[in-house]
């Protein structure tokens, strides 16, 4: 009983940890299908800043350093969600997407030449939600559950898998929001 106690306690002193994600500003989408594993978002034209890297930290570092005011203008700019990892062509790529009220001629630009302002076309993603550990064998097995659920829909996809992290380093896993996404062809099937 005393050990359950404990639990409980420290849950509540956590748990205000783990909701930091509900502060932050998401990209906004439509649902336009869903089904017990996946569901089809329709996103609008989002900018964000990207960098390739060899090193998650030192690419986590890059982006941080440009909204903390590393930036041509010295502003500092709120961070958003999802942060975003790929792999593209061999290179990792991690983005951060900017606030809404940013476009791409008032953003201000870098002052690293390997941070680069995008903008990520408008398109339909397929995404599969998921908790847990923040892994690459728990992005693994949901990226795969996703890819064959699409091939059997004879859904196309048009990207690599996607990772998108929602949540801080020290939420609880099973309170974690993580996302496998991929950029499809979407008919309206």
């Amino acid at each position: 009983m005393i050990r359950f106690s404990l639990f409980v306690k420290l849950l509540i002193l956590l748990l205000p940890l783990t909701f930091n994600a509900m502060a932050y500003e998401e990209a906004t989408y439509s649902t336009v299908y869903q089904n017990n594993i996946y569901e089809i978002r329709k996103y609008s034209d989002r900018l964000a800043i990207q960098v390739n890297y060899t090193n998650q930290n030192s690419g986590f570092r890059k982006l941080f350093n440009y909204i903390s005011g590393s930036n041509i203008d010295s502003k500092k700019i709120n961070m958003t969600i999802p942060l975003t990892q790929s792999n593209e062509n061999g290179d990792m790529v991690m983005q951060f997407f900017l606030p809404s009220n940013f476009t791409k001629k008032d953003a201000p630009a870098p002052t690293n030449n390997k941070v680069k302002l995008v903008v990520i076309e408008e398109g339909y993603y397929a995404v599969l939600k998921y908790s847990g550990r923040l892994t690459n064998k728990n992005f693994d097995k949901n990226k795969k559950n996703l890819r064959e659920k699409l091939l059997k829909d004879n859904i196309v996809i048009l990207s690599s898998a996607i990772n998108a992290i929602y949540n801080g380093p020290f939420t609880l896993p099973f309170l974690r929001r993580n996302e496998a996404i991929f950029r499809i062809d979407w008919k309206n099937k």
